[in-house]
């Protein structure tokens, strides 16, 4: 017979979360999220509202709307920011010269 797996305390289970990670996504999204207008901000907060989280509630003029706001937010360069970290200052590598051996 199988023995029942232990199941974690919620305390043990908060304490497993990947923290740094968490708080990288945190940065980079509150980073995008800054860089939209106040008026983008305020107009992608109330379309949320409205949703309740499910598009399918919004009019289609609505989701077409909702869908250039979070493409204002470039959620695709949120990924690439944060699978990249060695890339961030500038992206620019360091060359070897060629033919400087000493």
């Amino acid at each position: 017979m199988s023995k029942r797996p232990e199941r974690k305390s919620k305390l043990e289970r908060v304490r497993a979360l990947p923290w740094v990670a968490i708080a990288q996504v945190a940065v980079v999204l509150g980073r995008r999220w800054r860089a939209l207008s106040a008026k983008d901000r305020a107009r992608l907060g109330r379309l949320a509202r409205d949703s309740q989280g499910r598009p399918s509630n919004l009019s289609a003029k609505q989701r077409a709307e909702l869908r250039a706001l979070i493409g204002k937010l470039d959620l695709a360069g949120v990924g690439r920011e944060l699978l990249a970290p060695g890339r961030r200052g500038g992206g620019r590598r360091r060359s070897r010269r060629r033919g400087s051996r000493a």
